[in-house]
């Protein structure tokens, strides 16, 4: 972004904060202290997840250790209104109410992933899971703070790169490690921060390095649709198609490094990281049905233009990606009015090759983005927080080789924000909105489209009875469409298709509502939510029926859309002997989303799907044993094949040797017990990648 660019954000930054000088304030919190599990801070200030008026779930500690996989997407995937892209091992992307992509924003520390997942499915998303602290998933408009392409969610994953207290002892360390049957996985984690001395400088330093081999599913690999077109060919394609165990060319290789250093005193804090994150990881091929797969590939295709059917090729294809990120992250206590001024910062180079069979790279995929914030955060005064902000975003996107579908693109973005929160007592008031200005040129083409979006949320969080609280927000959103949207033109191997992007598309629009009833007290919890919106001028990906380069062309356009759910969540502990307490839990989460105008459902919506399990714990041992059941997929968007539903069960057991005051923890696990054959909805290779089989894992967590 400009010099000028970055003026003109400050003084906007200025003008939109203005308003909160009338605000009288206390002594800012100490930042040093625990987060609990109850607090979410996926926001410019904490807020207790019961007050909040959209949905929030957080994943950190055991449980995290235990849901650790390769991918974020398969990490969450078990988690409320959550699914995964699942395109083998080495990408899976999270899936929020059933959107994806351009309407989720992924993000380190409140800061982009600065990655290319958004344009292509095998695409991985540059997030280490092995290096998480915590994750925190942020449904509903609150979500919008960071960015009008957050629509969806937020997925927010914090590590320890850039310290947030000073380590009581003269080094702390924090290690983990992973071991899995179904992939062959083997990875390990190590982080160490050291204080230096009393000058308040932490310096920090991690790496991990992750290893599978070609993972083993439960049943067939191909799904009956596509035996039952091989058996009609007959021949040595018909063989292939019945084939069963390890897929080939799913084998992953990663590894990470990094190091920062922070300081952290009375005055503020300040720190900066750097981090260089590499990984090979092959796709998974499709079934060659020769004449008849043009067939078959036509009955594979949806409305947003993907074959269930595709991975690159027949022929083994590996992604080689490579990332180098800077961070910085600094606050300022101020007194008086403000609690705080909060900056964050981020730039990567990325790049991945996609690499033939032979060792030919196919197509470059280069990435290189910043991303900063500026917040100032309010002082709580008469029960009233809140907070204001700018962020700017620059992206400059090249693709370069055959699959080079979209252009050379540059995308800057300005948006400033503001987040009030009233607490009455037995109310709490929330108000949100965002203003952000899209700028998006591809100078080989000689086009340029601007965009102003406006993004305004309400809520109200009321007190029922002790524990219980009742919580409504709606909220109007805008969205800009994507470079990717505006101008893809050419063959997209990784989704068999030639896509054509639109030049002239509007801003999205949306009206949704969520209503939440939360509850919790000694030993049981609860929470219940059900959201709906209506789009306008929502941007979808349809057939043309038209050909180019032997693939059905597809096509970006817009109408009007429907989207609907709820998640349900709740555990009650059902008895208690001695130090050990039983704790049943259940999930259940569904989407339905429709194109209006005749144009039938959206594709890859998620089924109705139940979770419920039995925990125990103590303080040492402790174990799960959970039953996951995912409905059959039978709303299908236009040419879609249905899902057939599955049921996995999971078990674990976790040791804790120094009690549930220190992190240290083994856990033993057995994931899809009884082998079976399960394919994911949501994911573009369901016909021919379906989920892992039996998979026993061993994680190991260590801190000291």
């Amino acid at each position: 972004m400009s010099a000028t660019s970055l003026r003109f954000s400050l003084i906007l930054l200025s003008c939109g904060l203005s308003h909160t000088a009338l605000m009288a304030g206390e002594a800012p919190q100490d930042p040093h202290r625990e987060i609990g599990r109850d607090i979410i801070v996926t926001a410019p200030f904490e807020r207790d997840r019961l007050s909040l008026t959209t949905a929030a779930s957080v994943l950190d500690g055991e449980q995290l250790a235990r849901e650790t996989r390769p991918t974020i997407g398969e990490t969450l995937a078990r988690m409320p209104g959550v699914s995964a892209t699942w395109f083998g091992p080495g990408s899976s992307r999270p899936v929020l109410r059933g959107l994806d992509a351009e309407r989720v924003r992924v993000l380190t520390d409140g800061i982009g992933s600065f990655d290319v997942s958004n344009t292509s499915v095998d695409h991985a998303v540059a997030i280490n899971p092995l290096t998480a602290d915590r994750v925190e998933v942020v449904r509903g408009p609150a979500s919008l703070l960071f960015g009008s392409s957050a629509i969806g969610g937020v997925v927010n994953v914090t590590d320890r790169r850039i310290a947030r207290h000073i380590p009581d002892e003269p080094f702390h360390i924090e290690a983990s490690g992973t071991l899995g049957s179904a992939a062959k996985e083997r990875g390990a984690a190590a982080t160490l921060d050291v204080p230096l001395g009393e000058t308040g400088l932490v310096v920090h330093a991690d790496g991990s390095y992750l290893k599978t081999g070609d993972y083993r599913t439960g049943g067939y690999i191909f799904s009956s649709a596509l035996r039952e077109a091989a058996a009609e060919e007959g021949g040595e394609v018909a063989e292939e198609a019945l084939e069963r165990g390890r897929i080939a060319n799913t084998d992953t290789r990663s590894h990470e490094v990094a190091a920062g250093i922070s300081w952290i005193g009375a005055g503020g804090s300040f720190g900066i990281s750097v981090s260089r994150l590499e990984s090979n990881y092959g796709v998974p091929g499709r079934l060659d049905l020769g004449d008849h797969a043009h067939d078959e590939e036509h009955d594979g295709h949806d409305h947003d233009g993907h074959d269930d059917h595709a991975g690159h090729s027949h022929e083994n294809i590996r992604l080689d990606m490579r990332q180098t990120r800077i961070d910085a992250r600094a606050e300022v206590p101020i007194g008086g009015r403000f609690e705080r001024l909060a900056f964050r910062f981020g730039h990567a180079d990325y790049r991945h090759d996609e690499v033939e069979e032979d060792g030919s790279i196919g197509t470059t995929f280069l990435n290189r983005a910043l991303e900063a914030r500026l917040e100032l955060v309010q002082a709580e005064h008469d029960g009233w927080k809140g907070a204001s902000g700018a962020q700017i975003l620059s992206r400059r996107f090249e693709a370069i080789g055959a699959e080079a579908y979209i252009p050379r693109n540059t995308t800057e973005q300005l948006g400033l924000f503001t987040l009030q929160s009233i607490d009455l007592g037995a109310v709490t008031v929330e108000l949100g909105g965002r203003y952000e200005r899209s700028d998006v040129r591809s100078a080989p083409l000689g086009i340029a489209r601007s965009f102003d979006s406006l993004s305004a949320s309400a809520g109200l969080s009321l007190a029922l009875a002790d524990g219980w609280r009742l919580a409504a927000s709606i909220a109007r959103t805008e969205r800009a469409p994507a470079a990717e949207e505006l101008f893809a033109n050419g063959a997209h191997a990784a989704t068999a298709t030639y896509e054509i992007g639109d030049t002239g598309l509007d801003t999205e629009r949306s009206v949704g509502g969520e209503v939440l009833l939360r509850g919790r007290g000694d030993g049981w919890r609860l929470e219940l939510s059900g959201f709906f919106s209506r789009f306008s001028d929502f941007i979808y990906l349809a057939p043309t029926g038209a050909e180019e380069d032997e693939l059905p062309v597809f096509a970006y356009g817009q109408a009007g859309a429907r989207h609907w759910g709820f998640e349900a969540e709740a555990a009650v502990t059902v008895a208690q002997l001695g130090d050990t307490s039983i704790e049943v839990t259940g999930l259940a989460d569904f989407v339905r989303a429709d194109l209006l105008g005749g144009l039938g459902h959206a594709p890859r919506i998620p089924p109705l799907r139940f979770l419920g399990g039995v925990e125990a714990s103590a303080s040492a041992v402790g174990g799960r044993l959970e039953v996951e059941h995912v409905t059959k997929a039978t709303r299908l968007a236009a040419l879609e094949t249905a899902t057939p539903a599955h049921t996995l069960v999971n078990a674990s057991v976790s040791w804790r040797p120094f009690g549930r005051s220190n992190p240290t923890a083994l856990i033993l696990s057995a994931n899809n017990i009884f082998d079976v054959e399960a394919r994911r909805h949501t994911s573009f290779l369901k016909d021919v990648a379906p989920l892992p089989g039996r998979d026993i894992r061993l994680a190991a967590r260590f801190s000291f």
